[in-house]
């Protein structure tokens, strides 16, 4: 524990320093900041992606360092400084979970889950609506499935999982009328529908839309680069192959993949 308290007292310090006497660091404001937290967390993910525990190593102490100067900066506007942080947090987190820290009982996460949303409307007196706390700058997909954990845990949600694939089915066959009209306006409109109804079932199938997705974009990505690759070796120009002739190296990729 000594090790860890130490580490941190010295990120501390090496801020406070870094504040007074650098001059990048002293141009930075609150604002200048959020853009740069926003690309270290995206690289975070990508790291568990890749399951490069180095690399979460790394990027999480990245993401530390903004939590720490985010502080600073709060500190020097007298508005919070890093105990205000960690007090805010640790209180939450005790009173959030009362199965562990008091007398409730719970018999699934399921459970720990629904209580936590009600929880969070207690701690506003109750006036605040429950999707109000989905950021409105957040990504559409990540808010698609944000907006569903935070009406399931409140108990709006389908008595079985089952059930979600009924909606899909529903909206593909909307989608389809909207297509055959040819009104562009609705055709978008059915596949939000549409893909909110996906994340709907992705959700409750325990599956992470965002990891699923970008899971499928690097598989298309590798398997495109050995399109090109195999374009490339052979002498022939992509853009002038036949579709056939490029499914035949497509069908070549997914065949390693599983070697």
């Amino acid at each position: 524990m000594n090790d860890k308290l130490n580490a941190f007292a010295r990120l501390l310090e090496i801020m406070d320093e870094l504040r007074e006497k650098c001059p990048w660091d002293k141009e930075q404001t609150l604002e200048s900041l959020r853009k740069l937290t926003i690309e270290e967390t995206y690289e975070l993910a990508d790291a568990i992606l890749n399951n490069d525990l180095n690399g979460i190593k790394k990027e999480l102490g990245d993401l530390m360092l903004h939590i720490v100067f985010y502080a600073k900066i709060g500190s020097e506007k007298g508005a919070f400084d890093m105990a205000d942080v960690l007090n805010s947090i640790n209180e939450k987190l005790v009173y959030r979970h009362p199965h562990v820290f008091g007398e409730v009982d719970v018999a699934n996460s399921r459970e720990v889950e629904q209580n936590w949303e009600t929880l969070k409307l207690k701690e506003k007196g109750g006036n605040t609506r429950v999707l109000e706390g989905v950021p409105a700058a957040m990504p559409a997909l990540i808010k698609a499935n944000r907006i569903q954990e935070k009406a399931s845990g409140v108990g709006f949600d389908w008595e079985y999982r089952e059930q979600v694939w009924d909606k899909v089915k529903e909206e593909i066959n909307e989608l389809s009328v909207e297509i055959d009209q040819v009104d562009q306006d609705k055709i978008e409109g059915e596949f939000g529908d549409l893909f909110f109804a996906l994340v709907n079932a992705a959700r409750l199938y325990g599956i992470d839309p965002e990891t699923a997705l970008e899971r499928t974009n690097l598989k298309f990505i590798s398997r495109f680069h050995y399109l090109e690759s195999q374009t490339l070796q052979k002498g022939k120009d992509l853009k002038k192959m036949r579709l056939d002739e490029m499914n035949e190296i497509w069908d070549e990729a997914k065949r390693l993949e599983r070697m």
